[in-house]
């Protein structure tokens, strides 16, 4: 696929989430792309997979899905007017139509009696489950420094200029671990050897919510500023500020739970609040090397 066209979608994927909880027409996204609004929504299905329309109707309620779960204080109604929705009883319907369940069952999911199947099942083949969303606990397969309770430090970083590169289906291992090697390969061609890589990757969504391959994952490697990047890889900053910090040592199939466990058990008695920058990992060793990973979890932070 032309990096160009790549380039010219993901930049309308940016506004369109930027711009989730206005009324976005075609023409408003095709302006932004720059093609021509008669072909555009063609170009989009092709990358993407999904019409824009579907694309936009799906981030909206995945949003208002996270918001329903870690600020459980925000009324039903003022999550469904953030994410764009007319009405409380809309984005009830839509809720309902898409996950097989109402708001109120996925904030409260101990009341849920039967299992039910909505349309992320049957047009994405994603199983859902509103439990999912709460992990009570960390288990014991998972390794924190010191003990096995969360222990979340808040550190200040410093701006850091960082080189990126999108998996191209999510989440999935095999799209993930080929970004990684293109990124490093680039890196090494630019004088930045393995040893010395910091390695981080921006994930923007939740996987408990969002299908697999739809969840939006990028590879970056932090560079100084003599360092030129050009298509397909991209130019992104790690935005200085405050930030909650997880050690995690254990299974990758471990890691949405010590991330959901930062959202359900830290935060409601830390003060902060997540700030609107993507969750970051920051990668300690080679999973594909050492059979595990060690990483830190980093949310970026704003006080209450």
């Amino acid at each position: 696929m032309n990096s160009e066209y790549k380039e010219r979608v993901n930049r309308t994927i940016r506004f369109i989430e930027d711009n989730i909880n206005q009324k976005l027409s075609l023409s408003d996204v095709a302006k932004v792309s720059y093609f021509s609004e008669f072909h555009f929504h063609r170009i989009f299905r092709a990358i993407v997979g999904e019409t824009v329309n579907d694309y936009i109707a799906r981030r909206r309620i995945e949003k208002a899905i996270n918001m329903l779960v870690f600020k459980p204080k925000t009324s039903i109604t003022e999550i469904a007017l953030a994410c764009g929705f007319s009405s409380n009883a809309n984005f009830s319907k839509a809720v309902k139509i898409h996950f097989g369940f109402t708001p109120s069952e996925i904030r409260n999911p101990q009341k849920i009696k039967d299992s039910k199947i909505g349309k992320v099942f049957s047009k994405y083949g994603k199983d859902f489950n509103p439990v999912d969303l709460y992990p009570n606990h960390i288990t014991n397969n998972v390794i924190f420094i010191g003990d096995t309770n969360m222990n979340v430090e808040i550190k200040d970083l410093e701006e850091q200029q960082v080189c990126t590169l999108p998996s191209e289906a999510g989440y999935q291992p095999e799209a993930i671990f080929n970004a990684w090697d293109r990124l490093i390969q680039w890196a090494i061609a630019n004088g930045i050897q393995t040893n010395t890589q910091q390695r981080f990757a921006f994930c923007f969504d939740n996987p408990t919510v969002t299908p697999i391959d739809k969840c939006r994952y990028e590879a970056s490697i932090v560079i100084d500023e003599t360092v030129q990047v050009k298509s397909p890889f991209s130019l992104s900053k790690i935005p200085k500020g405050k930030y909650a910090v997880l050690y995690f040592k254990g299974k990758p199939e471990d890691t949405i739970k010590a991330q959901l466990g930062i959202y359900s058990d830290w935060f409601p008695q830390s003060g902060f609040e997540p700030d609107n920058f993507p969750m970051l990992e920051h990668y300690l060793n080679d999973v594909r090397q050492d059979g595990y990973i060690e990483m830190e979890i980093l949310v970026k932070l704003k006080k209450l």
